[in-house]
């Protein structure tokens, strides 16, 4: 009775929540932040977010532009400094400032060297840096902190913040991380046991552990912890952005490709490569296909032009596949540019280079598929946009899109890795116009039903007032937690799907 007495005036009046990432604005991870935090404050919480942030990507990477909310409390973190310095990752500046982000990631060359490369100095300077930046902040006087992702920001919080609540939420890079750990790491990751062992620390830590549906049971035997410290809650889509909607689409694809293109190649700034009227001609003879997203690995960016190379002599009509993405500079494996010009798709596969999310729509509505071929994909919050506009998608069954859509009802899912499938799953698409149309009337009605930013905030304010009841109450956790071995992950806790091994219901 106590603890629901504490939860009902938490939910009455302004919930204080300070939200961090370490990141600066790239990928999907930081258009999700940005949705939640929105929604947060859509359902009246008290918002400061804590953010990465560079100057010198123009507007893409600046969270004073990316994050820019009147209801949200922005204090960024300035990693330009580090940039001009001659080691980013060993920068000490000012207040406002931090080392360069680590990554997840791998990718030589890059100045944001990988977490497991990274040794105790620094870390401790990440650490000293971010403490520094959540004190500004107000952490300390926040009911809650929402931290994006298992980074230093955990261990900063807890020294600054030691009394606060946290829920931390999974992107899934951070289990790609642990699972090359556990695997067969590069030989550079000299420290990847012990950025192991802090982020199943700062998972412990955690009052909650976000997770995107299909990510749970990796999780669980990743960080050794029992089922019960996940909360299951999906990305959504802004129902007033994403919306089927008539546009024309040769003025969309002549801006974006040819007016004011934005694609790159390797050493090249943005707006590199561009096209003119015969690639446009190109666009008009048949379905419009869209691949949106990063170019790392993963993405599996080549096998999708490889497929739609082999699957072009049975398309009828043609398709045209445009990749949007890539964000600038940033790139693993063969860029897709040479995968383009490898196979000979000059006249039918062409690169549009990064947009902001807020471009996305019309980008969409002007296409007649999506396709996400991604051996590792957390969720997929593109595929939610794109059948939101109506446009069905051709998925990798893994994790998050095998939960998003219904094969043969709301689009076409594929085993990961299997060329052949996609193949043929391009080619049924592309052929069949009543078949696409069938299934996009039907992804509407599914999306909108399962997967709005409004409600997924409404929901995550739930979650994270339910976190401070807990704290305040002393209520205790469940147990079963044990650090896994480098040798592989924990058999300790509660089974997922076991009896009592589900997540607790927040909604």
């Amino acid at each position: 009775m106590l603890k629901a007495a504490i939860l009902g005036r938490l939910l009455t009046t302004a919930l204080r929540v300070v939200c961090g990432t370490l990141f600066f604005p790239r990928g999907g991870s930081a258009y999700v932040a940005r949705a939640l935090t929105g929604g947060l404050a859509e359902s009246g919480a008290d918002l400061t977010l804590v953010a990465g942030s560079r100057h010198d990507l123009a507007s893409l990477s600046d969270a004073r532009v990316f994050y820019r909310d009147p209801r949200v409390r922005l204090h960024e973190v300035d990693f330009t400094p580090a940039l001009e310095s001659p080691d980013p990752m060993a920068y000490e500046g000012p207040p406002g400032t931090a080392p360069l982000q680590p990554s997840f990631e791998d990718r030589p060359g890059a100045p944001d060297r990988a977490f497991a490369a990274l040794d105790d100095d620094a870390y401790e300077l990440q650490v000293a840096a971010w403490a520094r930046e959540l004190e500004a902040a107000g952490a300390a006087q926040a009911d809650v902190l929402h931290l994006h992702h298992l980074t230093p920001l955990n261990e900063a919080a807890a020294r600054v913040a030691p009394g606060v609540p946290i829920v931390s939420h999974l992107h899934g890079t951070e289990l790609l991380m642990l699972e090359a750990i556990a695997a067969h790491p590069p030989g550079h990751w000299a420290h990847g046991e012990r950025w192991r062992e802090r982020l199943c620390r700062w998972a412990k830590a955690s009052d909650r552990l976000v997770v995107a549906p299909g990510n749970r049971e990796r999780a669980v035997e990743l960080l050794g912890l029992s089922p019960r410290h996940f909360v299951v809650l999906p990305n959504g889509f802004d129902p007033k952005a994403f919306r089927p909607m008539d546009v024309d689409r040769r003025a969309i694809w002549r801006r974006t490709l040819v007016d004011q293109p934005r694609a790159w190649r390797p050493g090249q700034e943005p707006g590199a490569v561009h096209y003119g009227e015969r690639e446009l001609a190109a666009i008009d003879r048949g379905p419009v296909i869209l691949y949106v997203g990063r170019f790392t690995e993963i993405k599996r960016l080549s096998l999708l032009l490889e497929a739609f190379a082999d699957a072009r002599s049975r398309m009828d009509p043609p398709a045209t596949l445009i990749l949007v993405g890539g964000h600038p500079g940033e790139w693993e494996g063969e860029h897709p540019a040479d995968a383009i010009e490898r196979l000979g798709l000059d006249d039918s596969a062409f690169l549009a280079g990064w947009h902001d999310q807020s471009e996305l729509p019309q980008l969409l509505a002007a296409a007649d598929l999506l396709v996400l071929p991604s051996a590792r994909e957390s969720f997929g919050q593109v595929i939610v946009e794109a059948m939101a506009c109506g446009v069905p998608a051709i998925a990798a069954a893994s994790l998050g899109p095998a939960n998003i859509i219904r094969d043969g009802e709301t689009g076409w899912l594929f085993d990961v890795d299997d060329r052949a499938a996609l193949i043929d799953a391009l080619v049924d698409a592309v052929n069949d116009p009543a078949q696409r149309a069938r299934r996009a009337r039907s992804g509407i009605v599914d999306v909108a039903e399962r997967f709005t930013w409004p409600a997924l905030g409404a929901r995550l304010e739930g979650i994270l007032g339910r976190s401070v009841a807990r704290r305040r109450t002393g209520t205790p956790e469940g147990a079963g937690y044990r650090v896994p071995t480098a040798a592989g992950p924990a058999q300790g806790g509660v089974p997922a799907g076991a009896p009592g091994g589900g997540p607790p219901t927040f909604s």
